[in-house]
């Protein structure tokens, strides 16, 4: 059996955060770095699969949570808003898991909106971080790609009870049509993955809790806009990676300079929007090469 096959690599848990929420979450390795991946939309911890097992074989220990709403963790009405995901990942790390040092924050799409509103705020906690392929509220590169007619899934999220009225029993056609709209190698997403995609956004109230992440994107603008202010750019080292195809791609680096100070960027060959499945290896190496130096703090 192959390493990404192997279940063996990892262990799943549940962790009580507040009273109606419980987040799931997988670790994997026993390293004393710690490296925590967010997941996007619509997609769950299982997005990681390819990443994980290197990742461990480098000496890393590895946390990949479903986020709130999402995949096996608990679907509240609200608290869809990035600073509020972001608590709820402090809280697994810190109280739940009693992780001390500081981490390593690498996240996807919906995934690195929260990571970077963790590093924001909890700035002596995070020794690096990795943003792959998505618009951050409150920059201008948000505002330029929020009007470009093919992130138009934007607006229709926002429509409320419209948007699960349409999809409610088509999850499966929309989560394909979705990943096909996003991706250089069709394959990367098997229709055994999607299968486990559809399954998790086919449970009740997970299309809503998913749409809910977008219908909040106005307060995260407001969120990160007021936390730069006050707080200044990011120190950290940050990593800024987009897929080659990507709409967001070519413009991740000039966004997170917009918000952090020290940036290197790096396009994933071979890629659209779901990197860390379509070119795993090329995705690894360079989180590997970004993670080398010896943290912060």
């Amino acid at each position: 059996m192959s390493h990404d096959q192997d279940p063996m690599i990892w262990t799943h848990g549940m962790a009580d955060i507040e009273s109606g929420l419980r987040l799931h979450y997988v670790t994997a390795g026993i390293g004393p770095r710690v490296v925590v991946l967010l997941h996007g939309f619509p997609q769950t911890w299982r997005q990681w699969h390819r990443v994980i097992p290197p990742l461990v074989d480098a000496g890393f220990r590895v946390v990949a949570p479903d986020y709130r709403g999402a995949g096996d963790s608990w679907r509240p009405p609200g608290g869809y808003d990035k600073r509020t995901m972001a608590n709820d990942i402090r809280q697994l790390l810190r109280q739940h898991l009693r992780i001390e040092d500081p981490i390593a924050l690498v996240g996807h799409d919906i995934g690195m909106m929260i990571a970077y509103a963790y590093a924001q705020a909890h700035r002596d906690e995070v020794s690096h971080l990795a943003v792959v392929d998505a618009p951050l509220p409150g920059t201008a590169v948000f505002d330029l790609i929020r009007s470009d007619p093919r992130v138009w899934h934007f607006a229709f999220h926002s429509a409320r009870d419209v948007a699960e009225m349409l999809v409610a029993g088509r999850e499966r056609q929309y989560l394909q049509a979705f990943f096909n709209a996003r991706i250089f190698d069709p394959s990367a997403i098997a229709d055994s993955d999607l299968d486990l995609y559809a399954s998790a956004y086919s449970a009740p109230g997970a299309m809503r809790a998913g749409f809910e992440l977008y219908r909040a994107f106005d307060r995260d603008v407001e969120s990160n806009r007021e936390a730069l202010k006050r707080n200044g750019k990011l120190t950290v080292p940050v990593l800024a990676v987009g897929g080659a195809t990507s709409t967001s791609g070519p413009l991740v680096e000039e966004m997170m300079r917009e918000v952090a100070e020290t940036v290197t960027a790096v396009r994933v060959p071979r890629t659209g929007h779901w990197i860390a499945e379509e070119n795993p290896s090329a995705f690894t190496a360079a989180l590997l090469r970004f993670l080398e130096p010896t943290p912060a703090g």
